[in-house]
């Protein structure tokens, strides 16, 4: 059982380990790059800018149809 326990704590402090090595690496990555957010700022805005076109043409659909039912020939 104690051999267990210890594989366990080995396991657990190599993940430690592990897992600070990779936020020390990200911070690092941000300090040197820093404006890394920025690439999904644009994406989100972009993708506000497409949804609110299609909307606007959604509209002009709605009314053009609207019209053109209601012409009589």
């Amino acid at each position: 059982m104690r051999t267990t326990l210890t594989n366990a704590n080995s396991i657990a402090r190599i993940l430690g380990h592990r897992i600070a090595s990779r936020l020390a690496d990200a911070r690092a990555r941000f300090k040197a790059e820093p404006d890394a957010g920025y690439t999904t700022e644009t994406v989100i805005i972009t993708a506000l800018l497409i949804a609110c076109g299609l909307a606007a043409v959604g509209y002009i659909t709605a009314k053009v149809l609207a019209k053109a039912k209601g012409l009589e020939f």
